[in-house]
């Protein structure tokens, strides 16, 4: 099982291996001595970027920045199955909400495949590839294991021959599976990732840039190099799941003869308790129906995250403070949360919602009179200034205000009892109103008239303050309320069926909540607090003008716990 990551509060970014290594890399005879940094983020095209890949963004990205270099943005589609331009222009609008560019330094690997064709054909020539006929699963049965080693009868094929069958490969000549280009590499080796590794395959998927002018495509192993190389990357940053794969990483650079030679750095992947990262798992949430769509606000993903309230700062605060690690670890959904508060706090405007109202009747205020007030609109940013809220006879409560029989340190509304709404007057409880089945429907105060804004002239000390909505003025809204999507904190752990795990309870929808009338402007993504019950921003794809629709981003209390220095 992973460790649970909490990093401590206001702690330093931990120390970073990567940049340590370039360093080295950039001292007089060092690898990469005199050249400037540059890396590339390499996101493959079929799905969208979820947290997992904010953090790597953010090294690739980041660490440039820090040496004063460049990072290119590829889009890794050599697998024409899954990808789609849809997934393109939503990886491409990511990266720019999380505040990193690129210039013009955008590519694909597909703009390679010619220079990878003549590249495979190069090392068909040298006796370093060859084509194969095993089928996959004659592949398998022919790996070998630790003590045996793997056997292909086609490896001593003669270059000529191959090269030719490759050729007629690339003409369409053959059906999808028929053949294989293969490395020669080792087939006793104990890396099984270099035991004559498949760097060609034949697939008839038609392509959503190439159409149909390729039916052979290169696997990532023998792509991506080849790419890195092209475009003169110093330091291939990469998930710790490619360590394995780095021999042969450094084999294709030896043998291709390219223009560089880059050098690959692998760090831990993150992963959070109670959700998944895998694209396959997120895909089926959502074609299932688990999930409205990519862009949930329950989901992982950038998108869903976005949607959710969570801030560009806010992310990019979380991938800093985890830090980069060579070992696998899973992060408390907690921190990611807490460094979301810590955003909003900061800069969210305060507003007054209910969420679950009932009416509050003041029985000696005049019918007919309105009062205004001035209220700060962000007690951290004195610039945000005050916004103007109207009080009236009849106002809206939060149900769980009032208790008729209350429990022991129950401190707000009760028959008898006192309070103060806030910023403006103390009410003293009086009674309610209840429907046939017994239900609350209306409560019964007085107000104190002295106390207007918080003046107490006798000194009295009130131990409950509420919130509230002026029944004159308040806005109808929805409001969506999210907790984790998983009940098990390791969904993807073992062989789980994660979708027996989903939380049935993962969403619950509010309607017939009141808002101030000053959010009737309000657009998305703005994020606000709403005074004792947490932060909401508006859902930048259902609500529009006359339908408010609000997402709870985080709530108030933060469940996260810093560890004790």
């Amino acid at each position: 099982m992973p460790e649970i990551v909490k990093p401590a509060e206001g702690e330093e970014t931990p120390s970073n291996f990567i940049q340590d290594y370039i360093v080295e890399d950039l001292k007089a005879g060092g690898q990469f001595e005199g050249k400037q940094v540059h890396t590339r983020f390499p996101p493959e095209p079929n799905g969208y970027l979820h947290i997992g890949h904010a953090k790597a963004v953010c090294i690739d990205f980041g660490t440039a920045e820090k040496f004063g270099g460049i990072c290119n943005l590829r889009m890794d589609d050599t697998n024409p199955t899954k990808e789609d331009v849809e997934y393109v222009d939503a990886i491409k609008e990511d990266i720019h909400w999380l505040g990193f560019d690129w210039d013009d330094r955008f590519y694909y690997a597909s703009e390679y495949f010619e220079k990878m064709y003549e590249f495979a054909c190069r090392l068909i020539e040298k006796g370093l590839a060859y084509v194969c006929q095993l089928t996959p699963e004659q592949m398998r049965e022919n790996r070998g294991d630790l003590t045996h080693p793997a056997v292909s009868p086609y490896r001593d094929r003669p270059k000529e021959e191959s090269l030719e069958l490759f050729r007629r490969m690339r003409a369409g000549e053959f059906e999808d599976g028929k053949m294989t280009l293969r490395a020669k590499i080792d087939l006793a080796s104990g890396n099984f990732n270099m035991r004559d590794p498949v760097i060609y395959r034949i697939n008839r998927a038609r392509h959503h840039r190439t159409g149909d002018t390729w039916c052979i495509y290169p696997m990532y192993d023998f792509a991506h190099p080849i790419e890195d190389m092209l475009e003169g990357i110093t330091h291939s940053l990469c998930s710790l799941e490619f360590e394995d794969h780095r021999p042969l990483y450094d084999w294709v650079v030896d043998n291709v003869d390219g223009p560089c030679k880059p050098r690959q750095i692998e760090f831990a992947r993150l992963g959070i308790d109670h959700t998944v990262m895998s694209k396959r798992k997120l895909r089926a949430l959502v074609e299932n129906g688990h999930v409205s769509g990519w862009d949930d606000p329950r989901m992982p993903t950038l998108g869903g995250l976005r949607r959710r309230g969570y801030t560009p700062a806010s992310i990019r605060n979380f991938c800093d403070r985890i830090g980069v690690s060579k070992v696998n670890s899973t992060v408390d959904y907690g921190f990611l949360e807490h460094c979301l508060r810590e955003d909003l706090n900061l800069n969210a405007q305060r507003t007054m919602a209910v969420l679950r109202p009932i009416k509050l009747i003041l029985t000696n205020y005049p019918e007919n009179k309105t009062e205004t007030f001035e209220v700060e609109n962000n007690p951290n940013r004195p610039e945000d200034g005050t916004r103007t809220v109207t009080f009236s006879r009849e106002l809206y409560i939060e149900a769980d205000d009032f208790m008729e029989e209350p429990v022991k340190g129950y401190f707000r509304l009760f028959p008898g009892n006192e309070v103060r709404l806030k910023t403006t007057y103390i009410v003293r409880c009086t009674g309610c109103k209840k429907d046939d089945d017994g239900n609350v429907v209306e409560v019964y105060a007085e107000y104190d008239p002295e106390t207007r804004g918080g003046n107490t002239p006798d000194g009295r000390k009130i131990k409950g303050t509420i919130h509230w909505a002026d029944a004159k003025t308040a806005l109808d809204a929805e409001v969506r309320l999210y907790d984790n999507l998983f009940l098990d904190p390791e969904p993807e752990a073992g062989d789980k069926d994660f979708l027996t795990l989903l939380n049935p309870n993962s969403l619950e929808i509010l309607t017939g909540c009141k808002v101030e009338r000053g959010l009737q402007d309000a657009q998305a993504p703005r994020s606000f607090q709403f005074m004792r019950l947490g932060y909401f921003c508006l859902d930048n794809k259902d609500s529009k003008p006359g339908r408010l629709v609000f997402n709870r981003s985080v709530s108030l209390k933060d469940s996260f716990k810093p560890k004790k220095k």
